[in-house]
């Protein structure tokens, strides 16, 4: 029988939208109290139909199991300043009552041969419907914004060589997932003289100067 995708995918909009205003909210309670806080920016989007479809031929899920083992059909993503920042999100996620860890991948500290790094959570959330609770899995990704650029390039180009990337292309990817963190790992050296620097201009002597900065938006996750 053919999936009513609307009604399926419905209740997972609805975790996307409901995650976002927390994770934008837990931000700006850092902000109001004028303290650094640990999300910079967040992001979400449910996978399209036809990602979700090449996905589960490709990983063998069956329509009965899509729900338990496809766990990013809700994907959120959130960006941080610093190294940090991203196991104090994780810290504050294990701690909260309204979504539960149901597993997590650290691979920041254990790097994918790729280069790749993230630190991936998979929450069970309840969502509310008309007709009672429905409880769905999503996945949270935390990453620096060094991480995020080299995760979105490597992206776009496993779409041009489906993952099949040529020796030297793979070497540099590799080299700059490496000067990435290297970038990561020297801001963190220089924490505090940022933080400090960052709360003069935005509470001190900056206060009347309006600070430029993009604005949290969808974005299309990695598959």
């Amino acid at each position: 029988m053919q999936r009513d995708w609307d009604s399926f995918l419905m209740p997972y909009e609805q975790a996307v939208s409901e995650l976002k205003i927390k994770f934008r909210g837990m931000r700006k309670q850092f902000q109001q109290a004028s303290e650094h806080s640990p999300i910079e920016f967040v992001t979400g989007r449910v996978k399209p139909v036809d990602s979700i479809i090449e996905k589960q031929s490709r990983r063998y899920i069956s329509d009965e199991m899509l729900e338990q083992d496809m766990q990013d059909i809700a994907g959120l993503r959130i960006q941080c300043q610093f190294v940090e920042d991203i196991y104090e999100v994780v810290d504050m996620l294990h701690k909260r009552n309204d979504m539960k860890v149901v597993e997590e991948r650290d691979y920041v500290t254990n790097v994918k041969p790729s280069g790749y790094r993230s630190y991936h959570v998979v929450i069970e959330y309840p969502v509310q419907l008309v007709h009672g609770e429905k409880r769905l899995l999503a996945e949270v990704q935390i990453r620096t914004m060094s991480m995020n650029f080299w995760a979105t390039i490597e992206h776009s180009l496993n779409y041009k060589y489906q993952g099949e990337f040529p020796d030297e292309l793979k070497a540099r990817l590799k080299r700059a997932a490496e000067a990435s963190f290297m970038l990561d790992k020297e801001m963190s050296e220089i924490r505090e003289e940022i933080q400090e620097a960052q709360q003069l201009f935005s509470y001190g002597k900056g206060q009347n100067v309006p600070m430029i900065r993009p604005h949290d938006d969808d974005e299309k996750g990695e598959d």
